[in-house]
């Protein structure tokens, strides 16, 4: 199996866990970890494509969102694309499996809202066949860190996205 795993990370936490589940998944598979700040690669003999965001404003971020986790990081430079650029330029999925994950404040969905949903409907939309529920992993604070264990959680989550 091919392997694509893309992340959107501000603050290190979603780019920690998508190399967790990069790692797993490179265990018994070719695996490519990309950042959204890179174009989309070919999915050429691509089997599953991962991505995960982190969780702004409810959902995926904006160019606002994003403007103010620069700020929040003291830097001074364009926010870009992020997840929903890279999306927009994702070519079809044909059929091609998918998975999505997000970070978020471990607090009802309804109060603080999940990347990884809009992820999948977005995914589905482009013609990815999702095979498993989004999932959400959880970060202490907005710049994080990641809450105990989820590091763990990941790579237990890519073993079952393998699987």
């Amino acid at each position: 199996m091919r392997a694509v795993v893309a992340y959107e990370s501000w603050f290190g936490n979603t780019g920690a866990l998508a190399e967790a589940v990069a790692d797993e998944l490179r265990a018994d598979h070719e695996v490519t970890l990309v950042s959204v700040d890179e174009p989309p690669p070919s999915l050429d003999g691509v089997d599953l494509l991962v991505l995960g965001a982190p969780t702004h404003v409810h959902g995926l971020s904006s160019r606002f969102s994003r403007r103010a986790a620069l700020e929040q990081k003291g830097e001074e430079r364009e926010p870009g694309g992020g997840t929903r650029g890279w999306l927009a330029a994702l070519p079809p999925g044909a059929g091609r499996r998918a998975a999505a994950f997000d970070t978020r404040i471990d607090k009802p969905v309804v109060l603080v809202g999940s990347a990884a949903r809009t992820l999948a409907r977005r995914l589905a939309r482009k013609g990815f066949a999702l095979v498993a529920p989004v999932e959400s992993f959880f970060v202490r604070d907005s710049d994080g860190p990641l809450e105990e264990g989820e590091l763990e959680r990941a790579r237990a989550w890519a073993r079952r996205l393998a699987a």
